[in-house]
């Protein structure tokens, strides 16, 4: 098959979420699977723009990535380029894959799609939730969803979710939406670091073992205030947390942490953390956290799984059904008391923790690699295909 795949920005900005590593290394085994794989996206880069050639092909990882400048409208990745490279590309492809919404480059490719009468795939990828809608810019997603993104939707060919909780989030729109198809994320295999050096901060940080550890954005999303606010409910619990804070809310985290009288149980490393700093966070962490408001997948806790770290995730987080059916840590209520409760729990058995972990490693391992990720995708494409553009069934 010849797939486009649209996502508003992409590799090497490698600082970005799981999403986007998420389309790279799903674009990788599709790859490598033989089909012919082009992205098109923005070189837009937090503020900057990525130092990548322009509106040309560029070779990554067997995946043809090209890059548009967005000069203009940055925030909605509005991009002159890409439209008039849509236009011309988008008829020679067999499927186009939408990654995102409230966007133009998906609204321009889903309108390019239908005009070219080629079919189209839609992964909201958790901008549904309708906590994040509620919290930010609510007014104006709820004027997006109805003037753009439902008719996008509700004429794509297939919906794309990556838990349960997702599909539900689009079921209760109430609109007339084609067969929803749940794929989860996949999950890549540790990096191999040995020897690397470390950054001081980190060796600062797991220079004791046994704490819990949170990785990830840096925002009111992850719900960090409820795991904060576990620390003076849970007297044993240490806690590093580690990611992005594009938004500033680390200060807002250390001045709970004082308040409450817990800073010296708190560790914040607000920056991007990768390679050899990444596993060594991982590798001596107690169990892992994610207590989020609200979480499509969850990716950062499918990679502590994979590393053998039983986790503790709110109900809130997609990928808690696979907690629980691996048997791989504990799912509590979104707050600070019943946070505190599951933490209580792992600390006080570490047998009963290792075993969570291993479980949740071999869960992950037999169902979650990115090659058998790939294939259920090809699936679901092929089966758009052979419906003349049109799954048929969820």
């Amino acid at each position: 098959m010849r797939l486009l795949h649209i996502v508003p920005t992409y590799l090497p900005a490698l600082r970005y979420g799981g999403p986007i590593r998420s389309v790279h290394a799903l674009c990788r085994e599709l790859a490598a699977r033989g089909h012919d794989v082009h992205v098109f996206t923005t070189s837009v880069d937090g503020d900057g723009d990525s130092d990548v050639p322009l509106e040309k092909p560029v070779d990554l990882d067997g995946v043809k990535v090209t890059y548009f400048p967005s000069r203009h409208l940055r925030r909605l990745y509005w991009s002159p380029g890409m439209r008039h490279a849509l236009v011309r590309a988008v008829p020679t492809f067999d499927l186009v894959h939408l990654h995102a919404i409230y966007l133009w480059p998906m609204w321009a490719g889903a309108r390019i799609a239908r005009n070219a009468r080629v079919p189209y795939v839609s992964s909201p990828r958790g901008m549904l939730a309708p906590e994040l809608i509620r919290r930010k810019n609510r007014l104006v997603k709820n004027a997006w969803l109805a003037l753009i993104e439902r008719r996008n939707l509700e004429r794509s060919a297939a919906l794309h979710a990556t838990s349960t909780g997702e599909a539900e989030d689009l079921r209760r729109l109430g609109w007339s939406l084609p067969p929803i198809s749940i794929i989860a994320h996949g999950v890549d295999d540790p990096e191999a670091v040995a020897e690397k050096p470390l950054s001081a901060d980190v060796v600062s940080a797991t220079s004791q073992d046994d704490y819990v550890l949170s990785f990830g954005r840096i925002n009111w999303e992850k719900g960090l205030d409820r795991l904060i606010g576990a620390l003076p409910l849970s007297p044993a619990a240490r806690v590093v947390i580690a990611g992005d804070d594009r938004e500033g809310h680390a200060a807002s985290l250390s001045d709970l942490a004082r308040r409450l009288g817990v800073s010296d149980r708190v560790t914040l490393l607000a920056r991007h953390v990768g390679g050899a700093d990444k596993e060594r966070l991982f590798d001596r962490a107690a169990c892992f956290a994610m207590p989020s408001l609200a979480e499509n997948f969850g990716l950062a806790a499918f990679e502590a799984m994979r590393r053998g770290l039983s986790v503790l995730v709110t109900q809130e987080v997609g990928m808690s059904e696979i907690v629980r059916k691996a048997d791989a840590g504990i799912v509590v209520e979104g707050s600070a008391e019943a946070v505190a409760g599951g933490l209580n729990i792992l600390l006080a058995d570490p047998v009963k923790r290792k075993t969570m972990g291993n479980a949740g490693c071999a869960h992950v391992v037999a169902h979650y690699g990115w090659p058998a990720i790939a294939q259920e995708m090809e699936a679901l494409y092929r089966s758009v295909l052979a419906n003349g553009g049109r799954k048929t069934s969820s």
